[in-house]
């Protein structure tokens, strides 16, 4: 039964790892591109900057709006009574004299509709309770300062600032993940040197132990040798809480369960400084991201003091409408009417200008601010250049010098070995030779990943794209 669920185990095992890809360095820069959350944000970014470089665009186009209004009231808005007989008797009166002459001389005038003018019912008039007005109108700016023109370039320059940073957050991104990739090599490294300094405890302690059952040592040698086992099993202990945080970082930092992958070891025997380490600084500086960004404020700045500058400045505009009205007049048909115009239109900001002349001043103190930070800025661009060439150095050093302390603890442990199977040393020291074997190792290790770490830093800033 134990055999079975033994086997069962095996298989379970197998079939896990089975299932797990092996990640290179270069699979997980490529992932971390496509699932990063940094980098999609980033993405997003560049596309509000595209719908607001085709928003400012829209403005060289004419403004067309349509209006409607209708409206019905529960009574006319116009009410009034006009009596006509009142305002008729004092013309009657006026020119009776005449009106009689008339008569008399023959002339056809019908004294009874004259009295019936006199004696005529007041008239009400009921006007406006219901109507209707529509119209359409396009306006085009003909000059407004420039505005429309400068609004553009700054949404064209925001798209490019969008761009660069989009670009800026891959770089980031990357150099992460290498940075997690190495130093999740430099863990699982270590975990190999211990494995491989407790097998060789496992034999030195196997050797005590028939020692002092010969009687040949004492219990002494066989506790100094279980505590040095305890000790490398705290250390295995730190790698391992160690291996799974970074697992986790990496995981998250590409996208991908942490469970379904493990990574892939590249070849860390040879390292060499690429040539590109002694590079025209200067020229590499000018195609990096940053400092494109920084050319970029400057170009905003200068566009903006152009901007504050157009609102100030007179606008002039075109425009066509055509309009439509329907009234209710106290009339069978109403007031029907409808027609088209042309129009321009010029406006002068007078009195703005007292507050637009101290806004224009600020903004070109804005644009000296850019121009300082830029300059401030590409030194100190210059100045990070150098220092990580300095620290690929430094690496590269250390690696060598890690190569030569290796060689040395490795003939020391053989030698201290040699000498204690011939009764020669003691076993304090041949344990402190392996101690300096084992910090050798992990020392080489973390040299080699810093030193890769390094190397990746260094791509970034002098990368010519």
């Amino acid at each position: 039964m134990k055999r079975i669920k033994t086997a069962i185990i095996l298989c379970f095992t197998a079939n896990f790892a089975f299932s797990q890809n092996m990640l290179t360095l270069q699979q997980c820069k490529e992932l971390a591109l496509k699932n990063n959350a940094k980098v999609k944000n980033a993405e997003l970014h560049v596309r509000q900057a595209e719908e607001q470089k085709k928003e400012a665009f829209a403005s060289y186009f004419p403004n067309v709006s349509a209006v409607g209004v209708g409206f019905a009231a529960n009574k006319p808005i116009v009410q009034m009574e006009m009596d006509m007989a009142a305002q008729m008797q004092p013309m009657v009166e006026a020119f009776a004299p005449a009106i009689v002459w008339a008569i008399l001389s023959g002339a056809p005038i019908d004294p009874a509709a004259l009295a019936g003018l006199q004696n005529q019912e007041p008239v009400k008039i009921e006007a406006l309770k219901s109507g209707l007005i529509g119209g359409v109108t396009a306006t085009q700016p003909v000059f407004a300062g420039l505005q429309i023109v400068n609004g553009n370039r700054l949404a064209k320059a925001g798209m490019e600032v969008s761009r660069l940073q989009k670009q800026m957050a891959g770089n980031e991104v990357l150099l992460n993940a290498e940075r997690y990739f190495w130093l999740l090599v430099s863990m699982q490294e270590k975990m190999k040197t211990i494995s491989h300094s407790e097998e060789m405890l496992d034999r030195i302690l196997s050797d005590v132990k028939v020692a002092v059952d010969a009687g040949l040592t004492t219990r002494n040698d066989l506790t100094r040798v279980e505590l040095e086992r305890n000790r490398l099993a705290g250390n295995r202990s730190k790698v391992e809480n160690g291996l799974r945080v970074l697992k986790l970082t990496l995981a998250q930092h590409i996208g991908v369960p942490a469970d379904s992958f493990d990574i892939q070891h590249p070849q860390l025997d040879e390292v060499t400084l690429p040539i590109a380490a002694g590079g025209n600084d200067s020229v590499s500086v000018q195609n990096r991201p940053e400092y494109k960004l920084l050319e970029k404020s400057v170009d905003i700045a200068k566009m903006q003091v152009a901007m504050e500058t157009g609102k100030n400045l007179p606008s002039v505009a075109i425009g066509a409408g055509y309009q439509y009205m329907n009234f209710d007049l106290h009339l069978d048909n109403g007031m029907k009417n409808n027609f088209g115009m042309v129009f321009a239109t010029v406006s002068v900001p007078i009195t703005d200008w007292w507050g637009g002349s101290h806004a224009i001043k600020r903004k070109k103190l804005e644009q000296q601010a850019a121009e300082n930070t830029q300059k401030e800025n590409a030194d100190l661009l210059l100045v990070q250049m150098q220092q990580i060439r300095n620290d690929l150095y430094e690496a590269y050093s250390q690696v060598q010098l890690s190569q030569k302390s290796i060689s040395v603890a490795e003939e020391n442990s053989r030698v201290s070995n040699d000498s204690y199977n011939a009764g020669v040393t003691t076993l304090s020291d041949l344990l402190e030779a392996q101690n300096l074997l084992q910090q050798a190792r992990d020392q080489h290790i973390e040299a080699i990943t810093q030193y890769y770490m390094k190397l990746a830093e260094w791509e970034k800033v002098s990368a010519t794209e």
